[in-house]
């Protein structure tokens, strides 16, 4: 999805529970810009959120300029995940997509 409008370009499976992809992006958004203020500018690279029920991960895709990035936003059932496998992959996978 685009980082900045929260327009999502293509998702797979069942998104009904999650929230619309602009609160995902306003989420990334505010989160980076509290680094900003912490003096780690442009130091984010994944956001991961666990539940009772689930683990969701924001990772970030740089693009070119500031304004122009992506985030790949990945959904999963937290009894049939592994987490860190899934953050790894979802790093590799956003590395691969605008290359």
């Amino acid at each position: 999805m685009d980082a900045v409008t929260g327009l999502a370009y293509r998702s797979a499976g069942d998104f009904s529970t999650l929230g619309e992809a602009h609160e995902v992006a306003e989420l990334t958004t505010l989160i980076a810009g509290v680094l900003h203020e912490a003096g780690a500018p442009g130091e984010l690279e994944s956001v991961v959120i666990t539940s009772t029920r689930r683990h969701e991960i924001v990772q970030t895709v740089p693009g070119r300029a500031p304004l122009n990035s992506a985030v790949l936003f990945v959904a999963l059932d937290r009894e049939r995940a592994n987490l860190a496998l899934a953050v790894r992959e979802a790093a590799a996978l956003a590395e691969s997509i605008l290359t």
